[in-house]
């Protein structure tokens, strides 16, 4: 990918989600909401103190994160669809 995220942003790429329900119904893509896990796919350096210090990212390129609803700013690279949001707008990594 030719894009690199500033400072304290993350790009990551949504992972879609599961098209059956646990008891087996299959979901439309109407009633689908978009999924608010994905995957990371490039991280900043991290965001920098008054001092000038720099805060080091907690999570990095492949990591699995959670996201809020409404997080991030949705762009198309390379005609893929993909999210930048600052780190803390993820909300965890799933393990």
């Amino acid at each position: 990918m030719a894009f690199k995220p500033l400072h304290d942003r993350v790009v990551v790429r949504r992972v879609e989600s599961e098209e059956k329900t646990a008891g087996g119904l299959i979901i439309p893509d109407s009633a689908k909401e978009k999924p608010s896990e994905g995957e990371v796919v490039a991280c900043g350096e991290g965001a920098r103190k008054d001092s000038g210090e720099l805060i080091a990212m907690s999570i990095s390129a492949g990591d699995r994160v959670l996201f809020g609803k409404w997080s991030g700013t949705e762009i198309t690279l390379d005609g893929e669809e993909l999210l930048i949001m600052k780190e803390s707008d993820i909300l965890g990594i799933i393990a």
